[in-house]
């Protein structure tokens, strides 16, 4: 069976340009999915994310556009956008494990909202020919609260559920939930892709031995701490290149030099990377002491040398 590799998308992190750098230098996933939009009650799109999904900004690779809401309205409005761009398809996110969006009952906030979701679907597949995907937690307090809408679900053409194996409560900590998981395969008619805590090429194996049946799995933050690990998959290696490290240095300066043009200022290219060497660092044998010098980094000049330091010494 040949496996399908996905990139999980992470709000801050996989945009366009990370995206586009990662293919380039890395490969191995066969489809990437953007960070979600939110309208907050407007009808409008935020000109950062028109131009994370405008089609000559993704020329390289194949993107699906995904969308956070509890509102029917503005889910069509957001899938009459993205269809207006050419895409067919647009993936619903029930996952997002925050409280300050479950608590508006978002992401793994909406799971337990059944009638909310019917609506959303049903006025969907009534008024648009939109391909609907899903992400989805297990539930936000319980993971038997997905059990309850896969009954709904079952009334329309969803292509796909992936299910990160925790609850929203969980955020991204303690272990995923297998047992639970094995559960909605049991119970769900739809196809199910599998989401998280693939963190290395031993734990993929885990996984799919465990989950023989499934051929898609997702990956979320394994793929920004360790950007070789869906090639090492799809080539079932354990071995990284010998020149690991001057592809992953040509890799960072990419997407630093593409965020600097971009962002205004040394204070939000600075928060950036330091955002990207949290996962960076743990690439590297010594991770304390390698994130702490990027933290101590406090202007673009003494940032570009800590860089150039850590990766010449490996």
């Amino acid at each position: 069976m040949s496996i399908t590799l996905l990139s999980s998308p992470l709000q801050g992190f996989t945009d366009f340009r990370f995206r586009n750098a990662f293919h380039k230098h890395f490969g191995g996933i066969d489809t990437f999915y953007s960070p979600y939009i939110r309208l907050n009650g407007k009808l409008e799109i935020k000109a950062s994310y028109e131009r994370d999904i405008l089609p000559e900004n993704n020329t390289t690779l194949e993107v699906i556009p995904q969308v956070i809401t509890n509102d029917p309205d503005e889910f069509l409005f957001v899938a009459k956008y993205v269809q207006s761009l050419g895409y067919k398809e647009l993936n619903w996110n029930l996952g997002c494990p925050y409280p300050m969006v479950a608590k508006c009952g978002m992401g793994s906030g909406l799971i337990s909202n059944t009638e909310r979701i019917n609506n959303i679907l049903d006025r969907a597949h009534s008024e648009t020919d939109i391909i609907v995907s899903m992400k989805m937690r297990m539930g936000y307090e319980n993971p038997t609260e997905i059990l309850d809408v896969f009954p709904i679900l079952e009334k329309y053409p969803i292509k796909n559920i992936a299910i990160h194996a925790r609850i929203g409560k969980q955020l991204y900590k303690g272990d995923v939930d297998l047992d639970s998981f094995q559960r909605c395969l049991e119970v769900s008619k739809h196809k199910l892709y599998y989401n998280g805590d693939i963190t290395s090429v031993e734990k993929f194996r885990e996984m799919r031995e465990r989950f023989p049946s499934i051929d898609h799995f997702m990956i979320g933050r394994g793929l920004i701490a360790d950007p070789f690990l869906p090639s090492m998959i799809k080539n079932n290696t354990t071995e990284y290149p010998e020149d690991r490290f001057k592809i992953f240095q040509a890799f960072h300066d990419e997407i630093y030099q593409a965020y600097d043009a971009f962002l205004q200022g040394p204070t939000p290219i600075r928060m950036k990377m330091l955002g990207f060497w949290e996962y960076f660092s743990q690439a590297f044998p010594d991770t304390q002491k390698t994130f702490k010098k990027i933290k101590k980094a406090q202007n673009s000049r003494v940032y570009e040398q800590a860089v150039k330091e850590i990766f010449a010494a490996r």
